[in-house]
């Protein structure tokens, strides 16, 4: 069976985002220091349609990150659309009529709608039913694939106080933001359950690998 991934980036001081997220303002204040060393790649660049940047250690890291992922889960934030109840025009993602997932999408929330099925092989399926059924749901749309937590911390901080995140990576980022949005609010989460496994030192990051001790 496939694992459940989350990847994110962190500063010094614990914080995965910045105060004051907002529409005009997704990462929150300082919040785009986070992904610095990340917007720098050719890989990441490239995947964008820009042109230019550098190939270093975080090159492989990222690559290593996307490898095998076959079902993605996200929370309603991460789509969009506001709180509530859906309204008309039906929201139907930033992404336009062909996201960037190319994979079966399984969306946290707390109000039913229809499958969206997107250009590209994007298909966004929204789970009412909570983060174990969206994991299950996820694992067998992946057939032996791994499954990635996409976003911010809310969806992951679930996941991870009820055990079921297989891998973490955190990309430490030698910054401080002092304000914002933590993932390890209670640190007890990680600290007895899981094992770091490697460390990867790049320019401007250090990449931490953590597995779930079964």
């Amino acid at each position: 069976m496939g694992k459940l991934r989350y990847s994110t980036s962190m500063s010094l001081d614990g914080f995965v985002a910045g105060a004051n997220q907002g529409i005009d303002n997704p990462l929150g204040v300082g919040g785009e220091r986070l992904h610095a060393w990340m917007r720098e790649l050719a890989l990441w660049r490239r995947e964008a349609g820009l042109d230019g940047g550098v190939v270093n250690e975080s090159t492989r890291v990222l690559e290593e990150e996307d490898d095998g992922i076959a079902a993605i889960i996200m929370g309603r934030n991460m789509f969009g659309g506001g709180p509530g109840p859906w309204h008309e025009p039906i929201w139907s993602g930033w992404w336009g009529p062909n996201p960037p997932f190319h994979l079966p999408v399984f969306v946290l929330t707390h109000h039913a709608r229809d499958t969206l099925e997107c250009e590209g092989g994007t298909t966004f399926t929204f789970v009412t039913d909570g983060i174990e059924t969206a994991k299950a749901l996820a694992i067998a749309a992946a057939q032996g694939g791994d499954v990635a937590i996409s976003g911010g911390a809310s969806v992951a901080k679930q996941y991870l106080a009820a055990g079921l995140i297989d891998e973490i990576v955190i990309h430490l980022v030698p910054t401080l933001l002092a304000r914002g949005i933590r993932l390890f609010d209670d640190p007890q989460n990680a600290v007895d359950t899981y094992d770091q496994v490697s460390v990867t030192e790049a320019p401007g990051v250090t990449h931490l690998k953590y597995q779930l001790v079964h």
